[in-house]
């Protein structure tokens, strides 16, 4: 079976990095070559951008935002999901470019045009095979959102927008999802984490077993 690109998305608080840790534990357990990432931060050099993208004290323009989460799609494209993937390992990644679209597009207002220009040019066409939509109230995620904040002792950037800018966010992630309902699957995640991830299990084990499938008659 080829290479997997799994994306996991959502808006904050929807427990996306959470359910992304347990899956990949779950599918090593299970035999399978699996590299976890994140976007920003998927690389060194995104790592740096990340800092400076999400760090609560630094103001920054809404397009330099646009342009850097690009050029760190760029590098994270480029140096590590390219190759992973033609290595024939599960990918699963913390957001990628579906968070463009629903967080600088519907949440900092760009035009559907240039998010897509922008996005086609930072991935040069790479889409995920599959992708995980983590969907709650926005009440209900800056509830959690806080309570993280509170136990870690940091915020970002994003953390501080109101509630208006995470409904335009939400919004448009559900929008992703009912265009593209063979790849995007909705979660919701008003249960415990033990029920969310076994939803997560059912549907990225019968994904897995479709495209083995799908493999083995070629």
């Amino acid at each position: 079976m080829s290479g997997t690109f799994i994306t996991f998305e959502g808006i904050d608080g929807s427990g996306k990095s959470t359910h992304l840790r347990l899956l990949a534990d779950h599918l090593v357990a299970q035999g399978y070559d699996v590299i976890a990432t994140r976007e920003p931060g998927g690389t060194p050099l995104g790592i740096r951008l990340r800092g400076a993208l999400l760090d609560a004290q630094e103001h920054v323009d809404p397009l330099t935002e646009l342009l850097v989460f690009a050029a760190d799609r760029a590098q994270h494209v480029r140096i590590l999901l390219r190759p992973a993937l033609a290595a024939d390992r599960i990918v699963l990644s913390d957001r990628y470019a579906d968070a463009t679209v629903a967080y600088q597009g519907a949440g900092r207002g760009f035009s559907p045009q240039l998010i897509a220009e922008i996005v086609e040019l930072a991935t040069e066409g790479l889409k995920p095979d599959l992708t995980l939509l983590f969907d709650l109230s926005v009440d209900e995620g800056g509830n959690r959102t806080k309570r993280r904040v509170v136990e870690k002792q940091q915020s970002d950037r994003l953390d501080a927008e109101d509630v208006d800018f995470h409904t335009r966010v939400r919004d448009a992630y559900l929008k992703i999802a009912a265009a593209e309902p063979e790849r995007v699957k909705i979660i919701k995640t008003a249960g415990s984490v033990e029920e969310t991830q076994e939803r997560v299990k059912q549907i990225v084990t019968e994904f897995l077993e479709k495209r083995r499938q799908a493999s083995d008659k070629l």
